[in-house]
């Protein structure tokens, strides 16, 4: 029998495009519960610090969405990182930020960080790119486009892999008071506008959450609070809650977050498309496998 409480992580996609956020809303207000992850942490201190050239280490998520984010901010900076870091490709990002007239340089091989971005006022509107592609990069984009003398149109092309990161920046931007023209997953239009200030707390991570889904749909009784998921969250992966509901996992939103139980139902297959949720494949494979239930 199993009956705990358990503190989850914070999300760290959710804190990563906050931080972004809410330095572009130019507020007084804090964000709460960020992510205590390495990304998370070197990107708060990027934006609270006033130096020239700010090292990123090994913090993917960071360089991305400061790139686009030093080059609509006033001032001229190098963002570099490490060794390993210097050998990741950038040059898809930078080449659409130069579309829409950002002014960065290579500092040492063509397509690579370190980068030298002097910040100024982004007259390009239209961007085309793979639907493939980083959703880190699209998101990149669409955090600065309020910013834009012009606005932005974002168009995307071919099959869309990362449609639940995309949707929850374009939801976060919307948190923040931005405006989304259009209903169109391919087409987004964004008009230049100013974000507004307001207080946010970040939500626990749903990806963690898979875990005790798991123990609790593998146990005989169980009952498991995990305080800080939201109601009609924003992260994809809270698609899980409803798979595991197959699986004899009930679940229950309070005040504080949600509590899991273990119920009887059980299915004799599990079939699901993962495309959009693929860092639940192994949970919920793992978990069919012990159940003895057949998962494709």
């Amino acid at each position: 029998q199993i009956k705990t409480i358990i503190r989850l992580p914070s999300s760290k996609s959710i804190s990563n495009r906050i931080l972004i956020i809410n330095a572009l809303a130019k507020g007084g207000y804090t964000p709460q519960n960020l992510s205590g992850s390495d990304d998370t942490r070197v990107l708060a201190e990027a934006l609270n610090g006033e130096t020239e050239v700010i090292d990123i280490m090994a913090a993917g998520t960071a360089m991305r969405f400061l790139t686009a984010y030093l080059s609509v901010t006033p001032g001229d900076r190098i963002i570099t990182g490490t060794e390993r870091m210097q050998q990741r490709p950038v040059q898809l990002l930078v080449n659409a930020l130069r579309e829409l007239g950002a002014q960065i340089e290579y500092i040492r091989n063509e397509g690579f960080p370190p980068l030298r971005i002097t910040g100024r006022e982004l007259t390009g509107k239209e961007i085309c790119l793979q639907g493939n592609v980083s959703s880190q990069y699209i998101s990149a984009l669409l955090m600065i486009a309020p910013a834009l003398k012009n606005g932005l149109r974002l168009h995307l092309t071919g099959e869309i892999i990362s449609r639940p990161f995309i949707h929850l920046t374009l939801q976060l931007m919307k948190e923040f008071g931005i405006e989304i023209s259009g209903d169109s997953p391919v087409d987004i239009s964004i008009q230049p506008q100013s974000y507004r200030s307001v207080p946010f707390t970040v939500e626990s991570d749903w990806s963690a959450a898979s875990y005790w889904y798991q123990i609790v749909a593998l146990s005989n009784v169980a009952e498991v609070k995990l305080p800080g998921l939201f109601c009609n969250s924003y992260q994809g992966d809270s698609r899980g809650m409803e798979i595991f509901t197959r699986l004899g996992v009930e679940t229950a939103f309070t005040n504080q977050g949600i509590v899991l139980r273990k119920t009887n139902a059980r299915i004799e297959k599990l079939e699901e498309n993962f495309m959009d949720i693929p860092d639940l494949v192994q949970t919920f494979a793992v978990t069919c496998a012990l159940l003895n239930v057949p998962f494709c």
